[in-house]
This record gives structure tokens, sequence and C-alpha cells, in this order.
């Protein structure tokens, strides 16, 4: 597969999707955690989102995407190719959180997260089922 079949930018449908995953997990762990707290209130919206980022965080870090990111196929990387540091990661994460610089993104729909950090947001490449599995007999 040639890399430029390899690096499709990720679309704003996958990505709302991917944030959305994100923040039911994020809502459903702190509903588990923290049960004595009304969903709702300015304690539980605290929560929530520290469970977001810490999630969020973590997963990117180690596995170049979040939980919601994994799940529809998306994988984050610098954009050279390689993994983001954990300073990179944090710093990205916490534009996120602060919403305006994921609403703003450049023509390669990259947003102002994305660019103070020097990453992008890519469509995983998919593998066919005998390469997975290994049924070729290669």
């Amino acid at each position: 597969m040639s890399e430029a079949a390899e690096r499709v930018s990720a679309g704003f449908g996958r990505r709302v999707a991917a944030l959305c995953l994100d923040w039911a997990v994020s809502i459903g762990i702190s509903l588990l955690l923290f049960r004595q707290v009304a969903y709702g209130s300015p304690e539980s919206s605290a929560a929530i989102l520290l469970i977001f980022a810490a999630e969020v965080i973590l997963l990117t870090w180690l596995s170049s995407a979040s939980f919601g990111q994994r799940i529809v196929g998306l994988v984050v990387l610098r954009t050279d190719g390689g993994r983001l540091s954990l300073w990179r990661v944090a710093l990205r994460t916490a534009l996120i959180c602060l919403v305006i610089p994921a609403l703003v993104y450049d023509s390669d729909g990259r947003g102002l997260h994305d660019r103070a950090v020097d990453s992008v947001v890519l469509r995983q490449p998919r593998t066919d089922v005998a390469e997975r599995t290994d049924l070729r007999g290669n």
C-alpha cells in the first residue's frame, strides 16, 4: 500500500463520533465512581472532564488513539508519522477540553489543537482478513 493511501485524513463525522464515545465512557465511569455526586452538578461536571482528559491522555500516549478513536478507526500521529510524546498529548488534550481550538480548523482538517503540537488525525489503515489471520499461508 502506498504512503498516500495510508495517510487518509479523518473526517469530521468520525472525529465527532470518537469524541461522543469518549465522553459517554467518561460519564459512565464518573457515575460508577462518584455515586454520591448528583449528575449535572459542578462536581460531576468536573469529574467527567478530568476522567475524559485522563482517558484521552493515557490511551493516546500509549496507543496513539483514545478509546473512541480506536472504535471508529482513527489514529493520532505527528505529521512526520511518529507517535506523540506525553507532553504533546497532554497539551493537545488540554486544548480539546477548552473546546474552541478543536472547532477552528484549517483546509487540511487540522484543528488548532493539532497544529499546536504538530499532530494529525488519520483513518487507521485497514488490513484485510487474510493479513490479520495469516490465512494465506505465508
